[in-house]
Formats: structure tokens, sequence, C-alpha cells
């Protein structure tokens, strides 16, 4: 693995997990990883969340950021040095104008699956089949969104374009594999109610709107609901803000005590207008297939976190506390709202999203607690 610190293991019930073989820090990075493949969210897009289509690192400056968020075109930043974009690198592809942050996204994306995704249309035409897939897919997953049709297409553009074909499908089978019944349960929370009639009118989109035939074994009814499932149990959501970034590196800087209080309270008087506008809704999002992270197995008490450091679609894995040799690096699949809640409340939201009943320490110790949900918690689950 090259990492001489980190060896993955089988874990019995859990199958596979990654273990610690040498001591970490609580904030030490543990390891950084990009993804097999990755997607910024349809809604998300069209709402002009402004993302390089290959890493997702923002395409609009910190004060653009906020200036569109708080739709106040007046709002300044102090400081603006600190933003990381670079306008000046930002690049389109000439065919269909599709924006990356760099000449090198851009080729990566082309020698990838671009060259077989591209609509070859500067405008755009809405009776094709991607464009179809795309609508036809936010029909059926609306926000808070947890992955895009895109992704799929990307898969099988990947495998079409690839030279060693066998090499991409391999490594999406050693993402986790579910049993039909649990494939089922897991893309009906992806699509809806209306799963099979749904999946199957997007098996049939993706047919028409991508080469599928080096990729058969996913193109079945079969197939493709399998597909949709490993996508649902395995993907990894991504979010990238230049603002946030922005943030992260003014907060670091050492200012003056009055100084700093200003900025403080300017800060969270820009985060109050977001919530007022946007609500939630701050980052570029997105999902992608991580290898490494993929195998990182839940625990409700977890000594690591997932992050972002890079402003794009680089993932972190970073201790949260002292881990020592031998102990298995595990993460929350949850927030930290749903973490506070009862046993019952967790295992529940566990069983319905991953399917799985939780057996971490935090999970055994609470064991004999009653099985109920607290009304609190009945009301926040009915709104999930």
């Amino acid at each position: 693995m090259g990492d001489p610190k980190i060896e993955i293991r089988q874990t019995g019930d859990k199958g596979r997990g990654l273990f610690a073989t040498g001591c970490f820090s609580d904030g030490e990075q543990i390891f950084q990883e990009i993804p097999f493949v990755s997607c910024q969210f349809a809604w998300n897009e069209d709402y002009q969340y402004q993302a390089c289509e290959y890493c997702l690192r923002p395409l609009e400056t910190a004060v653009e950021n906020v200036k569109r968020l708080t739709m106040n075109e007046f709002v300044e930043l102090p400081h603006p040095e600190l933003c990381t974009i670079n306008k000046s690198t930002h690049i389109s592809c000439s065919l269909c104008g599709v924006k990356y942050c760099c000449a090198e996204c851009r080729e990566i994306a082309w020698n990838k699956y671009h060259k077989t995704l591209c609509l070859q249309k500067l405008h755009r035409d809405n009776t094709h089949p991607l464009e179809q897939l795309k609508e036809v897919w936010k029909e059926m997953h609306y926000p808070p969104e947890t992955t895009s049709a895109f992704l799929f297409a990307k898969i099988f553009a990947m495998i079409h374009q690839s030279d060693d074909k066998d090499a991409i499908k391999n490594l999406l089978n050693e993402f986790c594999h579910e049993t039909m019944n649990r494939d089922q349960n897991i893309t009906h929370k992806l699509v809806g109610f209306k799963f099979a009639e749904q999946v199957e009118t997007l098996r049939q989109l993706m047919l028409t709107s991508v080469p599928t035939e080096s990729a058969q074994e996913w193109a079945t009814p079969e197939g493709f609901q399998h597909l949709l499932a490993l996508v649902g149990t395995n993907g990894q959501g991504i979010g990238t803000s230049s603002f946030s970034e922005w943030v992260k590196r003014i907060t670091a800087m050492q200012l003056l005590p009055e100084e700093k209080a200003i900025v403080d309270n300017y800060i969270e008087r820009i985060y109050d207008n977001f919530d007022k506008g946007v609500g939630d809704f701050l980052n570029n999002e997105g999902s992608g297939l991580y290898k490494m992270q993929s195998i990182i197995n839940h625990s409700c008490r977890p000594n690591a976190v997932i992050n972002f450091p890079n402003g794009n679609f680089q993932l972190a894995v970073t201790a949260s506390r002292n881990i020592n040799p031998g102990e298995e690096i595990c993460i929350s699949y949850l927030d930290n709202c749903i973490l506070s809640r009862s046993r019952h409340s967790r295992q529940k939201i566990l069983q319905e999203n991953y399917l799985f009943n939780c057996k971490c320490d935090k999970c055994e110790e609470e064991i004999n607690e009653l099985d109920e949900t607290s009304s609190d918690d009945d009301e926040d689950l009915s709104d999930e």
C-alpha cells in the first residue's frame, strides 16, 4: 500500500477494515486520496454552484461566492489575497464549453471520459440523450442530493476509453458488493418508491447516452441496479467552497486582537446571511468513489474524520484522537447531530441507509437502553 502505518485486514462480519500499524497523533493526517471517479450533483450545478468539472475546485473567488449566496453585490472581504482561486488558469472545453480550473484537469478529463461524454455543442441541447438523462435523474432525486446519474455515465465512459478495460472493471469490483435484496433496498433509497420503473428508465437512457458494449455486466437490468447500489453504498460526499477556504486562511492569520474580533464578527454575519438565503446549501457539492476510504468502517465513536484540505476532490482522513498500533481506523457515517441521539435512533438510520447493525463500542455499551426513539428523535427522523 506504500504507507507502513496502515494496512487492510479482514474483520469478520464487517468484511475488510483499515488498521493502524503505527501510532497516529490527534490531528495527524492518515492518508490522502483522489477518487476513482467523481461528479458534481445535478441540481447543485444547475443552481450555479460553479466548480471544475474534473476536480470540483470552485471557479468563483471567495468574494464572488459571498456575493452570489447573499445576493448582495456590494459585499467585500478583508484580505482578499487569501483567496486561493486563480481565475487566470481557468479553461473550457473548446467543443462544449464545460469549465475546468486548469488545462491539466481538462486534459485528464478528456483522456479519462470526456472524449466520450462531450456534447460537441456550445449551446445546451435538451434533446441530447445525456441532457435527458440529467433531467430524468433530477426528477427522481431532489436535494439534498447524494449522487448523480452522470457518475454512472462517467463510469461507462471510463471503461469505454480505457486501454485496460479489465483494470477499470477490477477496481470497481473491489468496492463493496451486496446481495440482490440489499441492492434493491439501497437503490430504493436513491430513486424513490417507484424504483423498479425508474431504474429501468435510467438504464434505457444510459444505453442511448454512452457506449456500454465494454461493460455489459452492468448494462443488464440486474447489473445496472447493482451498479447503482455499489455507488449508493460506497459513494462519499464532496464539498468545496472558496469562501470556507478563505475563512480557514484568515482564521490562521496572526491578527491583532481588535482586527480579529472585527473579522470574526464579519464572518459570523456572512454565515447568518447565508442561512437566511440558501440555508445549508453553501458548497459546490458532489460525490465520488474512493478506493481506500471505502474500506473504512463506521463507528459511533470514531477515531478519524474526513475532510478536503486542498479545496478540491482530494480527500484526507485525519486522526480525531490518538490512535495506537492495532486499532481499527473508523469514521462516522452519521453527522454529529445524529451521533448524539439514542442508540435506537442511530441503529435505525444506519439500517435504513447502510443496511447494517452497528456493533461499535458505544452501541455495545448502550445495548441495554430501551429500544425506543425519543420524541425529539422521532420528529427529526420524520424530516429525513
